[in-house]
């Protein structure tokens, strides 16, 4: 299938956002309290006339979801980017075409295409010091056959979601992640 075929399946972000039944009130929390800067603004304006869209990849269960996905629509309204939703467990087709590391269904996943349906950018899962703060986090559990080991990861998981709910500046290097992909594909920002 075509990315403008997958574009045209997926739910709008309000039709999304009304079939959470998961991190639906942490998402939207998100998404009220988080601005973009003028700087952000001025380059995203920038990319407006190239008509980009997005086809995301996500689940509601999903933390990284609940941080980046109302990130996202922030960024997409400032550059009049139309988005659109798609499950992952649904859509395995397109979801095993952009593997985390060639092996993991990782999400979020956002799909950046022009009019034509060309990639134009992928990003995702999370941003780089995201993933560092994951790493620092996942390092001290036990092995995964120790019988702490769900309770740890549990505790981990726990800490990692309230930093994701209330850490601003995790909102702003994704924000920061998001826009410097788009810079770095040549998007003319």
């Amino acid at each position: 299938m075509s990315l403008n075929t997958w574009f045209a399946k997926g739910l709008t972000a309000q039709e999304y956002i009304e079939k959470m039944n998961v991190n639906k009130e942490e998402m939207n929390t998100i998404y009220q309290q988080f601005t973009l800067d003028e700087d952000d603004v001025s380059i995203l304006e920038s990319i407006r006339n190239q008509s980009l869209r997005v086809i995301v990849l996500t689940e509601d269960w999903c933390g990284d979801a609940m941080l980046n996905n109302p990130i996202l629509l922030k960024i997409a309204e400032e550059a009049g980017m139309d988005v659109r939703f798609l499950l992952r467990d649904s859509n395995l087709e397109l979801m095993d075409q952009y593997l985390t590391n060639g092996t993991s269904r990782a999400i979020p996943i956002f799909i950046f295409i022009d009019q034509e349906g060309n990639e134009k950018a992928v990003w995702g899962p999370r941003a780089p010091k995201i993933q560092q703060l994951v790493d620092r986090l996942r390092k001290p559990l036990p092995d995964k056959e120790h019988p702490d080991f769900k309770t740890k990861q549990s505790e981990m998981i726990q800490t990692l979601t309230a930093s994701y709910k209330e850490d601003e500046s995790l909102w702003k290097e994704v924000s920061y992640s998001i826009i410097t992909t788009l810079k770095k594909k040549r998007l003319h920002v």
